[in-house]
């Protein structure tokens, strides 16, 4: 049974909610030590010669554990984002349907399903916004003061990250960098679902269905649709990295001042700091992602059926 054509809206919904939080929880364990460099790269990256020498380094100051830093807040991040993505996945689906005057049972295009996953994207900012900046702040913290730009003896934990927010900035202080969410998300992710679904377009053939793929082509689909994502938006998400960080400092300028001063001080070089650990983290992170998603999805489904 497809995902779409599932008669119970309610409990699909919970189906699609369960499988996205096993899916963002695969994605966290398989790339977090990627996406640390990445952020160290990206706010810090006169700091580092390239994806090598920050690897050295964040091991020679904190060993293997300094590449998990900020992974309760990751798995927070990803489990909601992913949790709220998919089950809004679901429900866009079944909109873009309505709008294209399509019939509960129709089978939407590829490219139907991208805009799905734009609009979708909406939802999941406001679930990531707030753990991804504590996530952020942890990994950068020893940069941030090494560099000077932090007093020894920051809050260095999660919750101690999250107190000192709501401190200082209030409630709507977790949302720091929302509108750089939202403008990485919703290109970001008509790509991610885009060539995730053009991969398994290619890897079908006959009379077989998506749903009938094994792992391997599930885990390539998905490693390309993430590696889609970072190539449309990798920009917006250095600056984004950028202004949850530097809040810690209270640099506030916000999401284009920010960008017209990377760009005029550090040159187009460093918008793309980081690139190499991202996308050396995209196939193997999103082809987790995507088959603990399809394997959970299908088990409770066949659960349900029976």
């Amino acid at each position: 049974m497809s995902l779409e054509n599932c008669p119970k809206p309610a409990v699909q919904a919970v189906i699609d909610l369960t499988a996205g939080a096993a899916g963002g929880t695969a994605c966290v364990y398989t790339g977090q030590p990627f996406d640390t460099v990445k952020v160290k790269m990206q706010t810090f990256p006169n700091l580092y010669k390239n994806v090598v020498d920050c690897v050295l380094k964040t091991y020679k100051e904190s060993g293997v554990g300094g590449f998990y830093r900020g992974t309760t807040p990751a798995l927070m991040a990803h489990i909601s984002e992913n949790a709220v993505l998919f089950l809004s996945y679901g429900f866009c689906q079944r909109i873009v349907r309505k709008l294209s005057g399509m019939d509960n049972q129709s089978e939407l295009s590829d490219i139907q399903k991208a805009a799905s996953g734009s609009f979708a994207s909406v939802f999941a900012s406001l679930a990531i916004c707030p753990t991804e900046l504590v996530k952020c702040r942890l990994q950068a913290m020893h940069e941030m003061t090494t560099s000077g730009k932090l007093k020894p003896g920051h809050p260095s934990t999660a919750w101690a990250v999250i107190k000192d927010i709501l401190r200082t900035d209030g409630p709507l202080g977790m949302y720091r960098g929302l509108s750089s969410t939202l403008l990485r998300e919703m290109p970001g992710y008509f790509f991610f679902f885009g060539g995730y679904e053009f991969g398994r377009t290619l890897f079908t053939s006959g009379n077989k269905s998506k749903d009938d793929l094994g792992p391997l082509p599930l885990m390539l689909s998905g490693g390309f649709g993430g590696a889609c994502l970072w190539i449309a938006v990798y920009p917006i998400d250095c600056v984004k990295s950028r202004i949850q960080v530097l809040s810690m400092a209270g640099e506030n300028a916000g999401f284009f001042n920010t960008f017209r001063h990377i760009l005029k001080n550090e040159g187009i070089r460093a918008i793309y700091s980081g690139l190499t650990p991202t996308m050396l983290r995209a196939f193997p992170a999103n082809g987790a992602l995507f088959l603990a998603y399809e394997l959970s999805r299908k088990a409770m489904m066949k659960k349900m059926s029976e």
